[in-house]
């Protein structure tokens, strides 16, 4: 392992140790497509920084062997996150995770790990989608209280218009690979988000929760700041 100032040479990945400084937030680990070696090397290396590290797509063996070797390691199961914190960060403001169904929670669990990491404070508003309708309009009030409001949901993807236009703070909708057949995998969801006509949502893309997260956490941090 070779340390430069910008960055940490692993041979097979090089950690960007400037993220903080550039973005203000440390750089997130994509765990689906490595090895529980090259994990840990990374986990360790950022530890070793004094870095704060998030791990997203991490399966519960991957958690398993990493836990073994670095004891402070977390894990959000449902959310398939992992996180290790050198630091503490204070959590501000407020974000509102919304989802259609229980289907949609890992998608919603991998934002709202995202954001409380990134430090902010989230509150989550599981299964109030249209289907019976009465469920968000009972939660309403509450969701409204928020900087920002992430609506997850899958099938055809609705609950993100009908929150948009019910709340004047921005909403990100996120679109899941939940449904059937005609849903497309989640393609249904993103196209009934994409060309909807309430103003003041943004999407991304499918089953992405940790951007859906890590914006809503930027857009959160910068209005609690200013109050």
């Amino acid at each position: 392992m070779k340390n430069s100032e910008k960055y940490i040479e692993l041979g097979f990945a090089k950690l960007d140790l400037e993220r903080t400084k550039r973005r203000g937030y440390s750089e997130a680990i994509f765990c689906e497509c490595k090895t529980n070696e090259q994990l840990l090397e990374i986990f360790s290396a950022f530890k070793k920084n004094k870095t704060n590290v998030l791990g997203t797509r991490a399966s519960v063996q991957q958690y398993e062997f990493l836990k073994n070797k670095l004891p402070d390691i977390q894990y959000n199961e449902r959310g398939r996150v992992l996180t290790l914190s050198s630091y503490e960060v204070k959590k501000v403001g407020e974000i509102a995770i919304c989802t259609g169904g229980t289907g949609d929670i890992p998608v919603a669990e991998e934002a709202a790990a995202t954001a409380e990491f990134f430090g902010s404070n989230v509150k989550r508003y599981y299964d109030i989608g249209i289907s019976g309708i009465h469920r968000l309009f009972d939660k309403i009030d509450e969701i409204r209280k928020a900087n920002v409001i992430i609506a997850v949901a899958g099938m055809e993807g609705a609950l993100a218009s009908i929150i948009t236009g019910m709340a004047d703070c921005h909403v990100i909708a996120v679109p899941t690979s939940v449904g059937y057949g005609a849903s497309f995998k989640g393609l249904s969801a993103l196209l009934t988000m994409l060309n909807s006509c309430a103003e003041g949502m943004s999407v991304v893309n499918i089953d992405n929760g940790f951007n859906a997260g890590y914006s809503a956490n930027q857009i959160n941090r910068q209005i609690a700041g200013k109050k």
